[in-house]
């Protein structure tokens, strides 16, 4: 089977799906041959990738959803049953990042990231789970950070918090190995997207960025697409508790 139909028939859910590197990788489960449940927070830009899935000859069903409200995410995972029969694929992306010093930071902020980063990925996690573990087959990708395997100032609380995502990615993986559910992670570094255009569009800050990163420059979207899609079709199928990272050296 070629690549473009790797994924064909299965469905795949995608947390934060609306811009950035959801939107993208979303895009890559739909070149695959995957249909596509679409969840964020908004709708308009969830409406606008569906647009795109759909031009792929996939099918999308958007389901605007907070991921740090477990009855949202119960529904997310029920929608997407109803809708496409049965689901095959979960991609847990959706995260917020918080930049500041540990002593000035507030508890609310703190709570924030893990809120969305650990809790968000258990609840949506848990609530697809119960399908793939129900039908004995399924993947997990949790998009996790090369920022959980070094030391990074200024970002304790969502290195942390992407710490637990991988944490949670291999225990899992042993508990669900029997039922023939893969639960790997995707670890990258640096992406262009929205999210950091400002920091690009500073010479003085994006070069002290890329200083870092032996490949000096940004991964493009797009170059996790295929990553993704070896973690979620059967490439992987003997594949379960590993962190692939994607960050140009950077960690190394």
């Amino acid at each position: 089977m070629s690549a473009a139909g790797v994924l064909a028939g299965k469905v795949a859910v995608v947390t934060g799906a609306g811009r950035g590197v959801g939107r993208s990788l979303a895009l890559g489960l739909a070149e695959a041959g995957a249909d596509v449940a679409l969840a964020a927070r908004g709708t308009d830009q969830l409406e606008a990738v569906a647009k795109e899935v759909r031009a792929e000859g996939r099918r999308a069903l958007v389901v605007p959803t907070d991921i740090t409200d477990e009855a949202a995410v119960d529904r997310l995972a029920e929608r997407t049953v109803e809708f496409f029969g049965h689901v095959d694929i979960l991609v847990n992306n959706s995260g917020i990042l918080a930049t500041r010093a540990l002593l000035d930071q507030s508890t609310a902020e703190w709570d924030a990231v893990h809120a969305t980063n650990v809790r968000g990925t258990f609840l949506t996690t848990r609530a697809v789970g119960r399908h793939l573990v129900a039908q004995g087959h399924g993947k997990v990708v949790n998009v996790a950070s090369n920022f959980a395997l070094k030391g990074v100032p200024l970002h304790t609380a969502y290195s942390s918090s992407k710490a637990a995502v991988v944490g949670l990615t291999r225990s899992l993986a042993l508990e669900w190995a029997r039922h023939n559910v893969q639960v790997n992670a995707l670890a990258p570094g640096y992406v262009e997207t929205d999210f950091n255009a400002e920091a690009r569009a500073d010479p003085e800050i994006y070069g002290r960025i890329l200083k870092g990163v032996p490949a000096r420059r940004m991964a493009r979207p797009e170059e996790l697409r295929s990553w993704l899609v070896q973690l979620a079709g059967p490439a992987s199928d003997f594949m379960t508790g590993s962190v692939v990272v994607v960050d140009g050296g950077q960690t190394a």
